[in-house]
């Protein structure tokens, strides 16, 4: 009972969230997703455990969860986000676009796991910011932000690029500066826990950290940094035999969330949020925002988003991949598994997620290197399933 009261109040607030966007009356736009969010946040459902993860089927066995429409899959067991995103795609008003923005906004909101929104991964200056994307699977369009700092609302200030302007990504203080011409309020994203994460780090000499031969050592010492004599030639032997890994990237600072919502009448829209890697190098934007990386979407063929070490992994676009081996004939667990062997192939030990879901409604996922769970919601469940993952490496 308290589920279906739930759809019925953000439905109204989720068709408020549509007609803002075309009506100059309504509410502010920069605030309609937000205010759906926060909604949910404030109801009963919002409070509900998050339900232990089962093992995901294998291809070859019996699933009980058969393929339907709408679908809500998004990376990690951040419930939430794909309750209030189902609430918002069944009802008829909202769109597959809609239900992603108010479904990324939740985790937003909650901080969900500490790596997305404001207050988490503060950067090598102390400072958190923000990437996000959002892609329309029947047109192609994407609109994304990268390392955009002082507004909290990153997912609404992608969508603002897409619908706003013709292009595709924006950056740095001017991506800030485009969010406060489309009416989103300029804020601090630092909190006294990163702070206090911050603080931590240099106590510890800023270790771990993602420098590479400089003076002082990165290894050992905080900077200001200068490139050590005789590192700079790309093309020496070491750059062709040790490819570069992210030492510091670990469960727990790379949590993206990435969702796809597919509605009743089969459009795919995804979307990603986080604010990246904890100590990351001031300026630099992650795998998220990158159209293909982060995630991809095709009304054709279904979606598919990405968590782990953006830095590796935008090198592979694993998302586009993962729809292209879907529209190859593969289901979607095998096309998320061969996108990431693709990766291993070079990178034997980098951290990488996936999750994929096809235009009939089947999905899966896989991981390389971690423990990777993802969330479920379509018309076969009562309520959220939890999936988990064996990483693809994994010792028998």
């Amino acid at each position: 009972m308290r589920i279906t009261v739930l759809i019925v109040m953000l439905g109204a607030l989720a068709a408020s969230a549509a007609s803002a966007s075309a009506a100059a009356s309504g509410p502010a736009p920069a605030t309609a997703a937000f205010d759906a969010a926060s909604a949910y946040l404030a109801s009963p459902a919002a409070h509900v455990p998050r339900p232990a993860a089962i093992p995901q089927p294998r291809d070859n066995e019996p699933n009980q969860f058969q393929a339907s429409l709408p679908i809500v899959i998004n990376t990690w067991p951040f419930t939430d986000a794909t309750r209030a995103a189902w609430a918002s795609i069944t009802t008829p008003s909202t769109s597959a676009v809609d239900a992603v923005e108010i479904g990324c906004t939740v985790c937003e909101i909650e901080q969900c796991d500490g790596s997305v929104g404001y207050g988490g991964s503060p950067n090598e200056d102390g400072e958190t910011t923000l990437d996000a994307m959002i892609m329309d699977g029947i047109t192609h369009d994407v609109g994304s932000i990268g390392c955009i700092k002082r507004v909290k609302s990153a997912i609404s200030v992608a969508r603002k690029v897409m619908e706003h302007t013709t292009h595709t990504l924006l950056v740095g203080e001017d991506a800030t500066r485009f969010a406060v011409s489309m009416g989103f309020k300029e804020e601090s994203l630092t909190t006294n826990n990163s702070i206090s994460i911050y603080q931590s780090w240099k106590a510890q000499n800023c270790q771990p950290n993602y420098r590479l031969d400089t003076l002082p050592d990165a290894n050992t010492s905080c900077g200001p940094y200068k490139p050590a004599p005789n590192t700079s030639n790309r093309g020496s032997s070491r750059y062709h035999t040790s490819p570069r890994i992210n030492p510091a990237v670990g469960p727990g600072n790379h949590d993206t969330v990435g969702m796809i919502v597919i509605d009743a009448n089969g459009n795919v829209a995804g979307g990603t949020s986080t604010n990246g890697a904890s100590h990351k190098v001031p300026g630099r934007v992650g795998d998220s925002p990158i159209t293909g990386s982060g995630a991809y979407v095709d009304n054709n063929v279904g979606g598919a988003a990405a968590t782990g070490d953006g830095d590796v992994m935008m090198r592979f676009l694993p998302s586009y991949q993962a729809v292209r081996n879907m529209e190859a004939g593969m289901t979607p667990t095998a096309a998320a598994e061969d996108a990431l062997r693709r990766i291993a192939k070079f990178y034997p030990n980098y951290l990488g997620a996936l999750v994929a879901v096809n235009k009939q409604g089947q999905f899966g996922g896989a991981a390389h290197g971690w423990n990777f769970s993802y969330s479920v919601r379509n018309s076969t469940m009562s309520d959220v399933t939890v999936f988990s993952v064996t990483p693809l490496d994994a010792k028998p």
